[in-house]
């Protein structure tokens, strides 16, 4: 018999779960912070919380502290348990990406709260093998409602999982714009690479994200290698930084570690660079448009949603290191501050939080007001139906398991 979860009461919003892998910085878990922290300025019940921890996320990091975790390990016994409890006090769960997917399908087996997962990738790569693929397709079905952040990839999961067409909606990536102001002038960024120990004058590119095998930095340094006169901020860590500072083209890089807050890095670069082989919709590239900063990136998965080639920066084949470096030699001798301007204009129509977070709430109470299953409708598009909402100060987190800061009581 499912278990019975807390009536709502009629007309107020639902109780969210944001449930993340793990508290790293990281694109699931900076959208699922962005949104949780929104949905609270707002009033909405909000909570956010890990399955484990991870060796890399940095104990004193503001991010880290603010994420809860649940228990040992993502899918461990002890985890699924506090995830079972903790889902109890939300009318809806939220979960951001990779092994979220099988935690509550798990976990909130024959309960009465539904979840959303937010498919952030491209599930050409992440899916390839065919037992992974019909695992995956299995797991999708249990969800309410399956989010892609652009509608490519949402006709994509529709016919790769051969998931109901109205329970796959588009919403999004998103970050907030007062989080990543663009440079003021030439001091305010002498001033950031100040404080980042970078050098004063000369070109300077950003590169974040895991240094992982699917981030390709090895290309990034080959084309970093083409361009003498460009030197490269690495801001990230992962199981290739020892080998890849030992680079050639690693003589003009400088190897930053995870930065708590990236913002400073923005702001002291010239423009940023993404070379990976695959993403969905990378939050770096939204970051570093809403600062202002041109991008040239390799063109894989839906980068073009935010990079459009030859307006607000350059798209390039991926694993290219002369046509990468063509292209970034390009875009920093050209007009950047005309590419950042339109990169930042692009991304406050399209991609602030702002604004999607409208989209989330309407998906939100169409899911818990349907009895677990989203209405149909294909594409949830930012701006339409806004409406006006109040505010409220963000809780601290507390402990794991269930809910006795009370983020998801009386808020709601």
């Amino acid at each position: 018999m499912p278990e019975a979860t807390p009536v709502r009461t009629a007309g107020t919003r639902p109780r969210i779960l944001h449930l993340v892998t793990d508290p790293r910085r990281r694109g699931a878990q900076n959208l699922a912070r962005d949104l949780h922290r929104e949905l609270r300025r707002r009033g909405q019940a909000s909570a956010l919380r890990a399955l484990a921890p991870h060796p890399d996320a940095h104990p004193d990091a503001p991010d880290t502290r603010a994420t809860a975790v649940l228990g040992p390990g993502r899918l461990h016994p002890r985890t699924l348990a506090a995830l079972r409890t903790a889902a109890r006090t939300a009318d809806l769960v939220v979960a951001h990406g990779s092994s979220t997917l099988p935690a509550c399908a798990l976990a909130l087996a024959g309960t009465r709260t539904p979840f959303v997962y937010v498919s952030i990738g491209d599930p050409r790569h992440w899916t390839a093998g065919p037992v992974r693929r019909l695992r995956t397709g299995a797991l999708l079905h249990r969800a309410a409602a399956v989010t892609a952040l652009a509608d490519e990839a949402r006709d994509l999961l529709v016919e790769r999982f051969r998931l109901p067409a109205a329970r796959v909606r588009t919403i999004p990536n998103a970050r907030a714009a007062d989080r990543y102001p663009p440079a003021v002038d030439e001091a305010d960024r002498r001033a950031a690479r100040h404080a980042l120990g970078l050098p004063a004058d000369g070109l300077l590119v950003a590169w974040l994200g895991a240094i992982a095998p699917e981030k390709r930095l090895d290309l990034a340094l080959d084309a970093l290698g083409r361009l003498p006169d460009v030197r490269l901020a690495v801001a990230g860590d992962g199981p290739q930084r020892s080998a890849l500072e030992r680079h050639p083209g690693a003589a003009r890089a400088h190897f930053l570690g995870t930065l708590a807050d990236p913002a400073p890095l923005y702001r002291a670069a010239d423009a940023v660079l993404l070379s990976s082989d695959s993403e969905g919709v990378p939050g770096v590239l939204i970051e570093a448009a809403l600062a202002g900063l041109p991008a040239v990136a390799t063109d894989v998965g839906w980068v073009g949603s935010v990079v459009r080639d030859g307006v607000t920066g350059a798209l390039v084949a991926p694993d290219d290191p002369p046509a990468l470096a063509e292209a970034l030699a390009k875009v920093l001798a050209g007009d950047r501050a005309g590419l950042g301007a339109a990169a930042r204009a692009h991304a406050l129509a399209h991609c602030e939080l702002d604004v999607v977070a409208d989209a989330w709430q309407r998906l939100f109470a169409e899911v818990c007001g349907r009895g677990g299953a989203a209405a149909p409708a294909g594409t949830a598009r930012p701006g339409a139906g806004r409406a006006g909402v109040g505010r409220a100060g963000t809780a601290k987190a507390d402990a794991p398991g269930a809910d006795p800061g009370g983020e998801l009581g009386g808020l709601g």
